[in-house]
């Protein structure tokens, strides 16, 4: 199996494009093969009225949340929301649930809480809500946003599978042995097709730096062998050689190859534009890595 058979997703910044951007970016998405568009929570338009819309535009494309902050949306709103996409469109919605950051929950005017015991009984809740509405023929996938070996555990037991993020192959390995066998893997990897390492850092460096100011990140970074002198600066040529595959298309592809190696089921690309004031989505890392290619 070659590895654009096990690229299937895009993680898709959508905020910044217009509606019908939106339905071109997704249905561009299907002609290259990819399987599944993630979208992330972020500021602007609501994520499961924006994945509807894409939904009701394309024709074989799954969209999912990539990921949807728990802070946000009780148990039952969260479980209405997936029931409802994966009924209206046939098995095409994907959930993914994460916590977020204490950040994130200020935002929404609540108290942060210890993210394993919040996790748990937030999915503890969704299990035991009934629906009052027809069945979908297929359920919503539940996968949760897991880096450390304890929520990685709750996935295992409580959700269909895991999304990792910034992180190397080592943790890819790890996370699979806590996993099982039977939970599915998704590594959600930067990827800049740029062959001048300076230029490609500084572009990584950018999208990087935020993560760089939340503890669970670094802790997580320094159990694999990295120091505080990593996270100086935007991070260590080190940190950010190993969270972000860049180089040409051969140089991606092989580190896809290593995260598929080391048990992920797949590999799901963000598509880093490594262009000053480029184009709004960089086509040519999408092309180039696309299943179709």
């Amino acid at each position: 199996m070659s590895t654009q058979d096990r690229v299937n997703g895009v993680l898709a910044f959508t905020d910044h494009l217009e509606r019908d951007a939106i339905v071109a970016y997704a249905r561009r998405l299907e002609d290259l093969g990819y399987e599944t568009m993630l979208l992330p929570d972020l500021f602007g338009r609501d994520l499961f009225v924006l994945a509807g819309y894409v939904l009701g535009h394309t024709a074989r494309l799954r969209v999912g949340t990539g990921i949807a902050g728990i802070y946000g949306r009780d148990p039952m709103a969260m479980l209405h929301h997936a029931r409802t996409l994966s009924e209206l469109y046939d098995g095409r919605f994907l959930l993914g649930l994460g916590i977020s950051n204490p950040m994130g929950a200020a935002l929404r005017g609540q108290a942060w809480t210890p993210p394993l015991a919040r996790m748990r009984a937030y999915l503890d809740t969704m299990r035991e809500l009934e629906a009052r509405s027809p069945p979908a023929r297929h359920r919503a996938p539940v996968h949760i946003a897991a880096h450390g070996p304890k929520m990685l555990g709750l996935a295992a037991s409580h959700a269909d599978g895991a999304n990792t993020y910034l992180m190397p192959p080592a943790r890819t390995a790890e996370a699979r042995s806590i996993l099982g066998p039977e939970r599915v893997l998704s590594v959600f990897l930067p990827c800049c097709l740029c062959e001048d390492p300076a230029q490609a850092r500084k572009t990584a460096r950018k999208t990087l730096a935020p993560y760089l100011t939340i503890d669970a990140y670094p802790a997580q970074w320094r159990k694999l062998g990295f120091a505080d002198a990593d996270f100086q600066s935007g991070g260590s040529d080190r940190l950010i050689d190993a969270l972000v595959a860049h180089g040409d298309a051969a140089a991606i592809r092989a580190r896809i190859a290593e995260h598929l190696a080391a048990g992920a089921d797949h590999v799901v690309v963000l598509p880093y534009n490594p262009v000053p004031r480029g184009p709004a989505v960089f086509w040519p890392v999408l092309e180039a890595l696309a299943p179709r290619a």
